[in-house]
């Protein structure tokens, strides 16, 4: 192997995550421990370098020449990660010069140092082992930080399910803790979209039963709920950044839905009244609108009758 094939199976093997599994990282690694392609690993050094002074490195030993540019991106997308994992101290000779000051240098801890001179020796596995047990993988570090950000949503079966981070998601908690009791009660929960995972509940043999046809090219709206009792479908959009239900999103619903046996009841759910008004123009009539920040109340886009399903026209 290389010695940049070397310094990327060190990264992997102390658990750095994927997005710094690559040449530029190892190439920086290289730089931190003083290793030209020639060297062996028992002669690292902890020379305390610059990121000028590690991209010459880079470009003198190992023929890359990255652009002046490139520095922010080693900093930020290498070096960035390596303090996080413990592999280096930034500046260990004044701690508190800023990040920005163009004095600012990175040298390799003490902790680090023995695991990258046993590289390639009977000695590595155990050093590796005695590393993460005291710092722990970054990467799984990333994914327990990822599993703590996830939103919990109840079920009205009180079971749990997490969707990933973000206001799309938190509204659509709320649509279905709090919509759902107050104008959906007794609902069954058929559908929630998810914006990272496409969905974490897919009812998928209800769904066809009352004749919603899936395929992966028709697009639910982000949750759907079902009464038993009534027959009523109730298909919600959480806005925060795409439309509302909009004339031209109504009839493409009820033609993917032209089989379907029950009644329809269309709703936009917005989380603040800010987010309503900015999309008011755009619903369409002979729907309605819910405002998490006020759920008690609904707006209904025309005045015949309150919450319930309207006929299409000649029915």
């Amino acid at each position: 192997m290389s010695k940049i094939d070397e310094a990327l199976d060190i990264l992997t093997s102390l658990g750095l995550p994927r997005s710094q599994q690559n040449e530029r990282s190892a190439l920086t690694l290289l730089a931190l421990a003083g290793i030209s392609p020639e060297a062996s690993w028992k002669k690292v050094s902890q020379p305390m370098v610059r990121i000028w002074d590690i991209m010459g490195f880079m470009r003198e030993h190992y023929d890359k020449d990255y652009a002046a540019n490139s520095r922010e991106t080693i900093r930020r997308q290498t070096i960035h990660q390596f303090e996080q994992a413990r592999i280096v101290n930034r500046n260990p000779d004044d701690p508190t010069r800023p990040t920005n000051s163009g004095k600012t240098v990175y040298q390799l801890t003490n902790e680090v140092v023995p695991l990258l001179k046993a590289y390639k020796t009977p000695a590595f596995d155990e050093q590796l082992r005695t590393f993460i047990a005291r710092f722990g993988s970054l990467q799984e570090a990333y994914r327990r930080s990822r599993e703590g950000l996830k939103v919990p949503l109840t079920l009205p079966d009180k079971s749990i399910v997490y969707l990933s981070p973000g206001e799309h998601n938190v509204l659509q908690v709320a649509v279905v803790e709090e919509l759902g009791p107050r104008f959906a009660p007794g609902a069954v929960v058929l559908y929630v979209g998810d914006t990272a995972l496409k969905h974490v509940v897919y009812a998928e043999a209800e769904l066809k039963q009352i004749g919603l046809p899936i395929t992966e090219h028709d697009k639910l709206p982000d949750v759907v709920l079902y009464r038993h009792d009534k027959k009523w479908l109730y298909l919600i959009e959480a806005v925060t950044s795409h439309g509302p239900v909009s004339p031209k999103r109504h009839r493409e619903l009820e033609k993917m839905l032209a089989r379907c046996t029950a009644d329809r009841v269309y709703i936009t759910a917005f989380a603040d009244i800010k987010g309503f008004r900015k999309y008011a123009a755009d619903i369409a009539w002979e729907t309605e609108v819910w405002i998490a920040d006020n759920p008690d109340h609904m707006i209904h886009f025309n005045g015949p009758k309150f919450l319930g399903p309207y006929k299409p026209k000649g029915a």
